[in-house]
């Protein structure tokens, strides 16, 4: 079968001596049931890939070998991507997909490949791939995690699955797959992520051990703790949105003046910054379409907005004709668009130096979401601030409860409870049912029977 594949068996044995494997020289190969079988032919025919020679292996009979074989010579096979390798294919679907894609998507599809599919995966055929397969890479990737004392987390796992999933559904969809071997797996369940609050307590085993929660978010004397410590820093209007109005990282960092009314006291989010892979950043619409909003502006917000204007202008100044004229409300000292991860750079950098409890930029929106709460706002007024499609996701997602707002709440159950004990005070009782009282018989009338009594 030169030149067209061939056909072969081998094992796992060692030689004592060398402790190298014997493959096709070993002695008991003969034997049945010893050993696997395995084809070799040349990849001349695989897509985008001219290395010698194509193998598979892990057949348990010389049939089973052999039909393999004939379906990889078939010409018709490899014309429909018969010999295309699960790497190839996701890197062909990545370079179909990717420039419709947000940014950040980009990237995460791009780290998933690069990361745990394409090492695991990647030599597989695309045609030969099978949930068996599919499962056991997850499993590698869990077991490797735990080697290195990182366990990975279930919405990461999640995460990676859908990546792989829509890969192989537009594989379906250009009938190189006849179904998707990944549509099924048995995967951890990655629970709604629930913030805590940085209580005394937290705080206190935080600088004893360094352990922090996931999710945390800080209470309001802490909040404004941040916020005195930033107040300093030429973004320090940009943490008070984030801190106070709850705006996504990118959300902010498209703001424009045009989106800003002073005198009605109002913020319109209409668009986004994203950062691509080679660093260009990209406007890109929000979202969701919730997320297009008008969110109201306290007094002190304003002043806070108009005074970064005016400093903004005295920028603009200095640079004079460097200047960038882009109209973004923050900007570097040039007037050029904060790129994204620039924002979150500097605000871990700042929680460090202010010596708070560690929260994480997008951490702020959960607080903004419960300081609302806290400050009396209805679930639904919350869930427009925040640009949420539905108030479950506001309900359940990021909304904490603070101590304050649980110790009002406790006050006020309690309050029930005393009021009504006012009112038991005051001589207000449940009246019982009255005894039936005796009936006292007249002179000389037995009570009974009412006759007169003999003398």
């Amino acid at each position: 079968m030169r030149g067209t594949g061939t056909i072969y068996k081998r094992c796992g044995c060692r030689d004592p001596r060398t402790g190298r494997q014997l493959g096709s020289l070993c002695p008991d190969l003969h034997r049945r049931g010893h050993g696997s079988w395995y084809l070799a032919m040349p990849r001349h025919a695989a897509v985008d890939d001219h290395r010698s020679r194509l193998r598979r292996g892990g057949y348990r009979t010389r049939v089973e070998a052999e039909r393999a074989l004939r379906r990889l010579r078939d010409p018709n096979f490899a014309h429909q991507g018969g010999l295309l390798t699960t790497g190839q294919w996701l890197q062909r679907w990545y370079d179909i997909v990717e420039p419709r894609l947000r940014p950040s998507t980009a990237r995460g599809y791009r780290q998933h490949l690069e990361q745990y599919l394409v090492p695991l995966l990647g030599r597989e055929l695309l045609c030969e791939l099978t949930n068996d397969t599919v499962q056991q890479a997850f499993s590698t990737i869990v077991r490797r995690h735990q080697d290195m004392r990182r366990p990975v987390s279930a919405g990461t796992l999640r995460r990676v699955h859908a990546t792989l999933r829509a890969a192989l559904n537009h594989a379906v969809r250009s009938g190189l797959l006849v179904t998707n071997p990944a549509r099924r797996l048995d995967l951890p369940r990655a629970p709604r992520p629930h913030p805590v609050v940085w209580t005394d307590s937290r705080v206190a085993e935080w600088r004893r051990t360094g352990e922090h929660p996931p999710v945390a978010v800080w209470t309001p004397t802490q909040t404004a703790a941040f916020l005195a410590y930033a107040s300093d820093h030429r973004l320090y209007a940009l943490y008070h949105l984030y801190a106070l109005r709850g705006l996504r990282r990118g959300e902010g960092a498209g703001l424009r003046w045009s989106d800003f009314d002073a005198a009605g006291r109002t913020l319109t989010v209409a668009r986004q910054l994203q950062q691509r892979e080679n660093g260009r950043l990209e406007v890109c619409p929000v979202k969701t379409r919730a997320g297009e909003r008008t969110i109201a502006l306290d007094r002190n917000t304003i002043h806070v907005l108009n005074t970064h204007r005016s400093q903004q202008r005295k920028e603009k100044l200095a640079a004079g004709i460097c200047w960038n004229e882009s109209d973004y409300i923050f900007t570097d000292a040039y007037g050029r668009p904060l790129r994204p991860d620039y924002i979150g750079h500097v605000f871990q950098d700042m929680v460090r130096r202010s010596g708070l409890p560690p929260v994480r930029l997008h951490d702020l929106r959960h607080g903004a979401a419960s300081l609302a709460l806290t400050g009396g706002s209805d679930l639904k007024v919350v869930q427009a601030q925040l640009g949420h499609s539905t108030i479950m996701t506001t309900a359940d997602t990021y909304t904490s409860v603070l101590p304050e707002t649980a110790h009002l709440s406790a006050e006020a159950t309690a309050r029930v409870v005393i009021d009504a004990a006012r009112k038991l005070s005051r001589g207000i009782r449940y009246q019982s049912t009255p005894r039936r009282r005796r009936a006292k018989g007249r002179q000389g009338v037995s009570p009974k029977s009412g006759m007169r009594s003999s003398a």
